[in-house]
């Protein structure tokens, strides 16, 4: 092959059109000679096809306005002038039949056929990246930057960047991407403003190069364009997803956390967690949260909980063992919030489906989500996930397990959303006296009456459900009696307004207390008559016979009066 390195100073000097006009007369030597090689006529004919769309190709490029001040244009004429001395030196060796061995010359030849495919896809490639006209020579360059916009200047030396990803060999894919990593760590943002879909589609191929430093580069790359909402439905259609999985195989330590964090971003469209399914992602997430670095793991968690979330993929999951894992995780997890994940995945998992139910429970899942509720900020993921089991255990197995005093640390610490789970999960497990009587024992009643003041409908709800419940047990509805907020926490549940979902449970726990002559006074001075008169117009169970209750108190008190 001839290297020109003889000739490196003079062709160094020569400009774009001079390139031009060497390329082009080169081409007629390269098909002349071609075409009087007897040997390997198979091979031969390909390459000649391939010479015969050289001149198109280089008609397109000059034809533009901006052809002769373009860098990536003078480099790629390079290319193309070298390739086809290539083409002249090896027909010369067959003509003469000067060369190695026949398979060494068969070998020269298909990479001579991959050069020619290389520069005709490039040269259309420089015409179709719109980068034309863009990058101009350092020297135009240096010429026009006291007038040209600093931010213009590096966005044009961004879009060269991109475009020599899609150019060229791969070292000087290399070097581009090398610079593109720095060009992200400076200013992500910049990078975001100027990238395409062909770009993007460009480093997706980069993910299955045969270099292990232009794969992990290319999905440092990727994990940060996985952050940004503009760059995520271009990086699944142009197919990221496969070789991110298998990244995640088979990839360095570097490529296995990269690519698992970029499915972390990917995975929160339910549209892609079906197709990360599809591709066979599940077990080697599965694997990296055995065995993966704390990282990776948590990652893995957290996509494994958003493909969790979606319903149809659950059976899948659990054909892998997902519920086992999620378990282990949650008692071993290297990092909080690998277990809370864990804690998310598994409520999704058995937010329906009796036999993950099962399956968690006999995992041993009950006492693990109880031990994780043992620290200082217990999370609502997990008592959702314990109030989706409790109704499928019995009820003295719960307490030997501790379920309340975990539940009485929910109502006391947790977020609203946990204590909500917490006063659902009173709701389910209270079915019989025993167990009402142990929850109003373990001192969750002056909670509940506490969480009724809470801004969310939903937990004022659950919370008045709960109490109601309780209620039905003559020592609870005491409790509740000598409440100093129960009455006025009540009262206010039975607002009529469309929105407040409360009121029926409200209206129960009142008439519960309505035997008691103080409490039906602090009922009525709260208000409750006038709530209860618009009630017994929307034929809310019970308002009718409650308020009856309270104007016949009330009548009593005015003629006790007279």
């Amino acid at each position: 092959m001839v290297d020109g390195g003889g000739e490196s100073s003079v062709v160094d000097g020569l400009s774009t059109e001079e390139w031009l006009s060497c390329a082009q007369g080169l081409v007629p030597r390269a098909l002349k000679k071609a075409r009087e090689v007897k040997g390997f006529p198979g091979r031969w004919k390909v390459i000649i096809l391939k010479l015969e769309h050289v001149p198109s190709r280089l008609s397109d490029l000059s034809s533009h306005p901006c052809f002769s001040r373009n860098a990536l244009c003078k480099e790629q004429l390079q290319a193309v002038s070298k390739t086809l001395k290539d083409v002249i030196q090896l027909a010369d060796l067959c003509v003469r039949e000067k060369y190695e061995g026949k398979l060494r010359m068969q070998s020269d030849l298909d990479s001579l056929a991959g050069k020619l495919d290389l520069n005709l896809r490039d040269c259309g490639l420089l015409i179709k990246t719109g980068v034309l006209g863009e990058v101009s020579l350092p020297s135009a360059a240096a010429a026009t930057s006291s007038c040209a916009e600093p931010e213009a200047a590096a966005h044009g030396h961004l879009k060269e960047l991109l475009a020599r990803l899609q150019i060229g060999h791969l070292e000087a894919k290399h070097k581009a991407l090398d610079s593109l990593v720095e060009a992200m760590k400076e200013d992500e943002k910049n990078v975001l403003t100027v990238i395409g879909r062909s770009n993007i589609g460009a480093l997706i191929h980069l993910l299955t190069a045969t270099s292990p430093r232009i794969r992990e580069k290319t999905v440092t790359v990727i994990c940060l364009l996985a952050e940004s909402d503009s760059c995520e439905s271009w990086l699944v259609s142009e197919g990221v997803l496969p070789p991110l999985i298998r990244l995640m195989e088979s990839g360095s330590s570097v490529g296995k956390e990269k690519a698992t964090i970029a499915l972390q971003r990917l995975s929160m469209s339910s549209e892609t967690a079906r197709s990360i399914v599809g591709h066979g992602g599940v077990r080697p997430l599965i694997d990296i949260c055995r065995s993966g670095d704390c990282v990776s793991q948590s990652a893995a968690a957290c996509t494994l909980k958003n493909v969790s979330a979606v319903p149809e993929t659950r059976q899948a999951l659990a054909e892998e063992g997902i519920v086992k894992v999620m378990i282990n995780l949650l008692d071993c997890g290297i990092l909080l919030g690998s277990k809370e994940y864990a804690a998310e995945c598994l409520q999704n998992l058995t937010s329906s489906n009796d036999d993950l139910k099962r399956s968690a429970i006999s995992e041993g899942g009950i006492r693990s989500l109880l031990a994780y509720l043992d620290g200082p900020l217990p999370q609502e993921s997990a008592v959702g996930a314990l109030r989706n089991l409790v109704g499928l255990v019995p009820m003295e197995v719960l307490i030997s397990l501790g379920l309340l005093p975990r539940l009485l640390h929910v109502l006391e610490s947790g977020s609203i959303g946990a204590q909500q789970a917490a006063a659902a999960a009173i709701c389910r497990v209270c079915t019989s006296a025993g167990m009402k009587s142990s929850v109003g024992e373990a001192g969750c009643i002056p909670l509940l009456v506490k969480m009724m003041e809470a801004k969310a409908n939903s937990a004022r709800e659950v919370a008045a459900q709960a109490v109601s419940s309780l209620m039905t047990l003559s020592n609870n509805c005491r409790l509740v009696k000598r409440d100093d907020k129960s009455v006025p926490n009540l009262v206010a549940l039975l607002d009529p307004s469309p929105h407040n979902t409360a009121k029926k449970y409200a209206v129960s726990c009142l008439t519960l207390l309505s035997s008691s002559k103080k409490c039906k006074k602090l009922m009525a001075s709260y208000g409750a008559i006038g709530y209860l008169k618009k009630l017994s117009e929307m034929d809310v169970p019970g308002a009718k016979k409650l308020l009856e209750r309270l104007e016949r108190g009330k009548l009593r008190t005015l003629f006790s009066r007279k």
